[in-house]
Order: C-alpha cells, then structure tokens, then sequence
C-alpha cells in the first residue's frame, strides 16, 4: 500500500460481463478519421446485452462531435481493475437537446488487469474523525495516494488509540465532468508507518486504510478519478 509498482499482465480477451461496467462510468471514444486517433471523454448511459451500448455524444470546446452513423470508433474503459478496449459502429445518433447514441455491442474486447485496485498520486486534504468518542476532535490530514478500495494518510498526529476503523472525510475533483464530491466513509486501518517530517521536524503517522461500505456512487467517481488520471499521465500510478 506505500508505492508497490504497478503489475501488468499480458493482453488478453475478456467478457463483457467481467468488466462490471456501471452507469456513468467515464470512458474514452476514439475516432479514426485521421492519421492519429483522436480520443474524446464520454460517459456510459446504458446498454441492451448483445444489441447495443448507449454513450454520451463527446463534448469539444462546448460542441458536440459530429459522430456519423456507420463510423467505426474505438471505446477504451478502465473498470478499476482492467484497462479494455473494443471496436464499435455507430448505430444511431441522437441530436440535440438528448445528445447520445447507440453503438454496436461489442463482439471481441481485449485488455489488461492491473493489481487489485490500482492507486495513483493525491495531495487530497481529509479528515479522520473517532468511530467511539464523538466529541473528540477530528484529525486533519493528507491522502497521497487514492483508489476505490483504500488510501494512504498521511497525518501530523496519531490515530484516535486502539481503534481499527474510523471515520473518513474527503473531497475529489473530477474536472472532466466538472464536478466535486464530498465523499464520507468508513476505513479500517491496515497498517501504519511512522516517519520524521523534514518540513516540521515532528513525526508523520503515515496509515494505509481500506475503505468500508463505500456508497456505489462514491465507487463510481473514484474509479473515473482513476481512470482518468490513467490515460493522462501513468507516472501519477503507485
């Protein structure tokens, strides 16, 4: 949980069904009309299994791309475990004021799995709070790194003492959907390390957690965050 390397695997075919992709997962649209592929950020909205998957029309600079019925496009969607991609047609274009459409169900997907749950680099202000002294004051720290399992806090102050589990507070950004999120959770504390901080010359509590009962919609923008901070920038992968 302290910055174990990515571990990848070779490419290999999977089943729709495996990807357990979820409604307003973020994903990418990848257009071949020129030399280079562009990629467009998009949103899953649904799919009818075997017949088609219902997407957002892309948005650029403000206005929708001009998908044609027919094109061949590439989707790419990291599921928090596997980064795929497959070959769809554009079946039917909605316009204005729905601005999605219909692409054919994919019929071959190949990917890769990444460890567990892949984590990448934050600089996140939190909160830590008691699960058994509701009056104690909460704990002000960092998460350095992020995924939808669990975290790595960095705190100036130990854990309230003796307890596995606390209270967590914290805000993500996704700029893409340009959004922001409050997330509040529970976490059981996993391990901890202490270290001397050279900014303050104390001691740094640093916690890995694993999230608990996380909300599915807390999931969901954590796996986007993820996903996107993927395609632009893998040094940001621990």
């Amino acid at each position: 949980m302290t910055g174990a390397a990515t571990q990848e695997l070779k490419s290999q075919e999977f089943q729709f069904e495996t990807l357990n992709l979820q409604v307003g997962v973020r994903l990418q649209v990848v257009t071949h009309r020129s030399v280079k592929p562009i990629s467009h950020f998009s949103t899953l909205i649904g799919y009818v299994k075997d017949e088609y998957i219902i997407v957002k029309i892309p948005i650029e600079n403000g206005t929708p791309i001009g998908l044609i019925e027919g094109e061949r496009v590439t989707v790419r969607v990291f599921s928090g475990v596997n980064v795929c991609s497959f070959a769809c047609t554009v079946e039917r274009v909605f316009g204005r004021p729905l601005l999605y459409v219909h692409l054919s169900f994919p019929t071959s997907i190949q990917g890769t799995s990444l460890r567990g749950a892949m984590r990448v680099k934050t600089e996140l202000p939190a909160r830590v709070r008691s699960t058994t002294q509701p009056a104690a004051a909460p704990i002000d720290c960092t998460l350095t790194n992020v995924s939808v399992t669990g975290a790595r806090v960095d705190s100036p102050l130990p854990f309230p003492h003796g307890e596995e589990v606390v209270g967590m507070q914290f805000t993500i950004a996704i700029p893409a959907a340009n959004q922001e999120t409050r997330i509040d959770t529970m976490a059981i504390v996993r391990n901890v390390t202490i270290d001397k901080s050279a900014a303050s010359r104390g001691e740094i509590y640093s916690y890995g957690v694993q999230f608990l009962d996380l909300d599915p919609v807390h999931f969901t923008m954590l796996q986007n965050m993820t996903y996107e901070a993927l395609l632009a920038d893998r040094m940001k992968i621990v």
